[in-house]
């Protein structure tokens, strides 16, 4: 009969399971919420702008301007919470999703750019609830993202060529491999320690080295057999022993 503590141990397991087996459940919830508020906001609010009756009586002849007033603020802030929530959960989801196939560090780097993406679309749009002109900062963000691109292209290049190399698996970590590219300066042998977001780490004769992703999916790699280095000094030690026996005798 299993213990309390084994039972205990057991559920806290599959909590995390349950959990992420909620997030889309969740989200798709936070989603139709969302939509909801925004619906309500198209069909009832007013816009700020409008202060008189015989204006708000053009857009909208169900509420008064306050009460148009007040649905368009609430709609849109509660449009800010439910699309957050949604946002934050899917992010989780889509992480924990494709953690075993990218790996811990471009998973959660996924989970990040969907939480950005998602705050400037609702943003954007809880400025547009409220009649607030957005073309401008439409127009700022994409001339600020342009620079930004452009200062960190080396950055970005390694980040893409990082999961490229995960999609294409040419070599794993533990692996001996062989890289030769002109940008290396020749051939680097070593095996794969490490696969970060921006560096392949191997381990070579030289010690530890630091290979660009770019540079690496740019160059021929080739796989070479485990290192026998181990299995040959153990070979050199038991003929010095098998010598010296014999010199014994």
């Amino acid at each position: 009969m299993p213990s309390l503590g084994t039972v205990g141990r057991v559920e806290r397991q599959q909590l995390p399971s349950r959990k992420a087996s909620n997030r889309p459940l969740q989200a798709i919830i936070m989603l139709v919420l969302a939509a909801a508020a925004a619906a309500t906001v198209h069909w009832a609010g007013l816009p700020l702008d409008i202060k008189t009756a015989s204006d708000a009586a053009k857009l909208n002849t169900v509420v008064s301007v306050t009460t148009g007033h007040v649905i368009q603020v609430c709609g849109a802030i509660a449009f800010c919470v439910f699309g957050l929530i949604f946002t934050f959960a899917i992010a989780r989801w889509t992480r924990a999703a494709l953690e075993p196939l990218l790996g811990v560090a471009y998973g959660t780097i996924i989970r990040y750019v969907i939480i950005l993406i998602g705050i400037a679309v609702i943003a954007l749009t809880a400025l547009a609830m409220l009649n607030f002109r957005i073309q401008q900062l439409v127009l700022g963000g994409a001339i600020t993202g342009v620079l930004i691109s452009i200062a960190a292209q080396q950055s970005l290049a390694n980040l893409f060529a990082g999961v490229m190399l995960q999609f294409a698996r040419p070599f794993r970590v533990g692996d001996r491999v062989r890289i030769r590219a002109g940008a290396l300066s020749g051939t680097i042998e070593g095996t794969v320690t490490e696969f970060s977001i921006t560096y392949v780490h191997l381990q070579t004769d030289d010690g530890p080295v630091f290979l660009p992703n770019a540079q690496v999916l740019a160059a021929a790699v080739s796989p070479l057999p485990p290192s026998t280095e181990p299995q040959a000094a153990a070979d050199g030690t038991g003929a010095a022993v098998g010598a010296a026996s014999g010199c014994d005798r």
